[in-house]
């Protein structure tokens, strides 16, 4: 059976994220539909910015989303946190702050 002309239809996902420098001091959080995609932008500095600037290149956390609102919403939410809190969840789940690229690019 061919697939050729026929519309796959996959459910769209997005992604909060945070990144960190090479010394887990600068903080940058953001909201995307493709993960591996942006976190190559911000390593290999594409878009200039914030995270070129400061040279904010690991990912060391994400959580994935079924819709754009849900993503947007959470993350205003931990943009608003404290720096400590910020700390605490990436540790929750990373506590080496282990870049997590290469786990995602597989």
């Amino acid at each position: 059976m061919s697939l050729r002309g026929t519309k796959q239809s996959f459910p769209k996902q997005f992604y909060v994220y945070l990144l960190t420098n090479f010394t887990n001091n600068v903080f940058y959080i953001g909201v995307t539909n493709d993960l591996i995609r942006r976190t190559y932008e911000h390593r290999n500095h594409v878009v200039k910015g914030f995270t070129s600037r400061y040279n904010v290149t690991k990912l060391v956390y994400f959580e994935v989303f079924n819709d754009a609102i849900s993503a947007i919403t959470r993350e205003k939410q931990l943009k608003g946190r404290s720096r400590s809190k910020k700390i605490e969840l990436i540790r929750n789940t990373n506590p080496t702050f282990k870049d997590l690229y290469e786990k995602i690019v597989g």
